[in-house]
């Protein structure tokens, strides 16, 4: 567990520690490599009053050209435990914060434990994924997400939390605003567990998955292949981290897709992209007692919204891959019209005004207003 030391550094500039690559230096930089350092430097710095924020990978972070007055921690822990499942042919992984995202996922493949393969290539810490609720190709970590352990920052108590208590939305859950002290729960993860299926292969689930992979039939696929086919397609969007490629030196996917009602989703071109968004299967209608004396009033069945693909109205609002606003070091990517990349200095100001232009043109072409993947910090959109 460690000698839950407090490790301070100098601090290094953000923009070195982000994908994005923007960012300033803060006031003060923590390290912590192993839970109880990660505690002893949570309640530090809650003790001290510092306006505060953990950096796991970076990855999900677009963070504002003032240095930070306040501290980041730096969540370095690593490791994977292998845990029973109550559930037949399963088994459970819980898995420290600051492990590499893809690292877990190449471990569950190479043991033959299906789950998470679709999320390969995601880049970032495992103790991310369940504040941003990620998810890739119709998988998400909140289908396999059984409990998180997080130290709540009001009690400096640490404590286990079931995934049906992180509000988990598309994107999102209670802990995502966390940064900029908006969150609806003020708290960090400090391990992540999940539960999987034992299987070296298994029948491929989802439209949008066996789109991604060229399946047609139902035979049974080898999750190393499925783990390979996503790599090769995230690559050739520039969804994969490269230093030598500046389409991927960004956030990934910087807007979400839209989530809107099926009227509205009627009324946008029949070409455009769509998904069904699963229902809620466990909803349950309640009949007041007054009202239940052998006539049950009709109920209205409510049609599930649609999600739409931003990067299909950002191209038919006109923004092309490559676009870039004139004298302007950060542009669209070559490669996907979702990610908006750094070309190489550009600031977190010239990245908000390509952001902002985007949802301009999206607006007035469709009447939508495209919400940013990322957690901003010191930025406003």
């Amino acid at each position: 567990m460690g000698d839950g030391v407090v490790r301070e550094r100098e601090p290094l500039a953000l923009s070195t520690l982000t994908t994005l690559r923007t960012g300033g230096a803060p006031e003060r930089m923590l390290e912590a490599a192993t839970t109880d350092e990660l505690v002893a430097a949570l309640r530090d710095v809650w003790s001290r009053g510092d306006d505060w924020f953990v950096l796991g990978g970076g990855s999900n972070l677009f963070i504002g050209d003032e240095p930070f007055e306040g501290t980041v921690i730096r969540i370095l822990t690593k490791g994977i435990e292998e845990l029973p499942s109550p559930h037949a042919g399963r088994i459970r992984l819980r898995v420290q914060a600051g492990h590499g995202w893809d690292a877990l996922v190449a471990y569950a493949v190479e043991h033959g434990y299906a789950g998470l393969e679709a999320m390969s290539g995601i880049p970032g810490t495992v103790g991310a994924s369940p504040v941003q609720n990620i998810g890739a190709y119709g998988q998400e970590i909140q289908e396999t997400l059984v409990e998180v352990e997080l130290i709540d920052e009001a009690t400096g108590e640490i404590s286990v939390v079931p995934a049906s208590e992180l509000g988990l939305g598309f994107r999102t859950s209670v802990l995502k605003h966390h940064y900029g002290g908006v969150s609806r729960r003020r708290a960090v993860i400090l391990s992540v567990t999940v539960d999987l299926v034992v299987a070296q292969e298994r029948v491929v689930q989802g439209a949008q998955l066996r789109r991604a992979l060229g399946l047609d039939s139902d035979a049974p696929v080898p999750l190393t292949w499925v783990r390979e086919r996503i790599l090769a397609t995230r690559a050739s969007k520039g969804m994969l981290l490269d230093d030598a490629d500046p389409d991927t030196h960004g956030v990934g996917s910087f807007f979400q897709n839209a989530i809107v009602p099926e009227a509205v989703a009627r009324a946008l071109p029949p070409e455009c992209p769509r998904w069904p968004v699963t229902p809620d299967l466990d909803t349950v209608t309640v009949i007041p007692l007054a009202l239940y004396d052998g006539y049950v009033p009709p109920v209205k069945p409510e049609t599930p919204d649609v999600k739409v693909s931003a990067a299909w109205l950002i191209e038919q609002a006109g923004i092309r891959k490559g676009f870039a606003l004139p004298r302007s070091r950060a542009s669209v990517s070559t490669k996907h019209a979702l990610a908006l990349t750094n070309r190489g200095g550009a600031t977190a100001a010239e990245v908000s005004e390509l952001a902002r232009f985007i949802q301009s043109r999206v607006h007035a072409e469709f009447g939508l207003v495209l919400q940013p993947e990322p957690v901003l910090l010191g930025v406003e959109l």
